[in-house]
């Protein structure tokens, strides 16, 4: 059917490509202009790209809420974990302590302070031990020192780990001379008076600390020493009662007792020791009778019914002589271990313990020292827990 150039088509010409010629569009009226603005379609010739398909930068405040959207969340709430306490921050820089020994300490105070190498492996070392002897005692610790030979250093031993705990520590130590044939516990220490344990159970109004005090002599290192008897004719007397009845009284005031007691282990005192003692100090020399001896101390007291103070126990190897040993010390501490004890420290000789005298810490060599702080530190392992419960091998 034919149609006019008026009709449907609003009066222009369309093109082969069926849209309008664009000199009609020109040429023709406004209604035209019009009519042709609402019939032309505009057809794309590319396609667009989805929308996920194009990289869109996040904004920052986008980017904040997406990493807190990867961290961990808690399955109750299904938040993210919020850092609620100061102690979870981490500290950037940690201030460091400044060496007290060897070429860093000296290039510290040259430096005025400005070069601080930090603490050496020995001197952490050494802190470690003392935190280990420092470890809290509850109530009062009740340790012994014993051998069967004489002339081991167990006197030395005991004194020296005595003034070690009590240089290190705030609490009260105190030693005890339980040896009845005249012990030289407090010819170990500069004695401020001449009075002894006998003097102490006399006296009938012992109530406060400074009643014991006035019984006992004190060095620089802060340990107390209780002397025993010095007199042949009565120091055998001092028995099994004479000994809890001491104890009974120090151990309010006190919360360390060191017990040096006689040679051997069949005098009246010594099973009131035993059966007090939380823990033995067998000493051993480095000389084959003596280690002989020490080693059937334990078969001993583990045969008479004492195998759980044995394995709480620990055997302290005395070099009495300088020079080396003619045994094996390797050897010897494994021979020791065998019978059960906690632990096992082997003690150097030491030219002023060598002496005989008052001993004073300031004097040890650095070795000794070291092996005495050790030493010390075996022995407060095996202090109780919170529950009264013994550490043991």
């Amino acid at each position: 059917m034919h149609s006019d150039n008026n009709g449907s088509n609003g009066g222009f010409k369309q093109n082969g490509s069926g849209t309008a010629d664009t000199d009609d569009l020109l040429s023709g009226s406004d209604d035209t202009y019009a009519n042709s603005v609402r019939t032309v379609t505009f057809t794309p010739q590319f396609d667009l790209p989805q929308s996920d398909e194009v990289p869109v930068k996040p904004l920052p405040s986008q980017r904040m809420r997406q990493v807190r959207r990867d961290e961990p969340t808690d399955f109750r709430t299904s938040t993210p974990q919020a850092m609620t306490s100061v102690d979870d921050l981490d500290i950037i820089k940690r201030a460091k302590r400044p060496p007290e020994h060897g070429f860093g300490a000296l290039l510290f105070k040259l430096s005025g302070g400005r070069i601080n190498t930090g603490q050496s492996a020995v001197e952490l070392e050494h802190q470690a031990l003392v935190r280990r002897a420092n470890r809290t005692v509850r109530g009062v610790y009740k340790i012994a020192f014993i051998s069967l030979k004489g002339g081991v250093g167990k006197t030395t031993a005991a004194k020296t780990v005595g003034s070690t705990f009590a240089s290190i520590r705030g609490d009260r130590i105190v030693a005890i001379d339980a040896n009845p044939d005249l012990g030289t516990l407090a010819d170990r220490e500069h004695r401020e008076h001449h009075l002894t344990v006998r003097d102490l159970l006399a006296d009938s109004n012992i109530r406060t600390y400074s009643d014991v005090r006035y019984y006992t002599s004190q060095g620089d290192s802060r340990l107390e020493i209780l002397a025993s008897e010095a007199d042949p004719e009565t120091s055998e007397s001092f028995n099994e009662q004479d000994y809890l009845d001491t104890l009974r009284i120090l151990e309010v005031h006190y919360n360390i007792l060191i017990t040096d007691c006689g040679t051997g282990i069949m005098h009246s005192a010594m099973y009131g020791i035993l059966d007090e003692a939380d823990a033995l100090v067998v000493v051993s020399p480095t000389a084959q009778d003596g280690a002989r001896s020490a080693a059937a101390t334990l078969s001993w007291l583990t045969k008479h019914g004492y195998g759980d103070l044995v394995s709480r126990s620990v055997v302290a190897i005395n070099a009495t002589r300088p020079g080396s040993s003619s045994l094996d010390l390797d050897q010897l501490e494994e021979v020791f271990s065998q019978r059960g004890v906690r632990a096992v420290c082997t003690l150097p000789y030491d030219d002023h313990l060598g002496e005989g005298g008052p001993i004073d810490l300031k004097l040890l060599n650095k070795r000794t020292a070291r092996a005495y702080l050790e030493l010390v530190a075996a022995i407060a392992d095996g202090f109780p827990d919170s529950q009264g419960r013994h550490a043991s091998r």
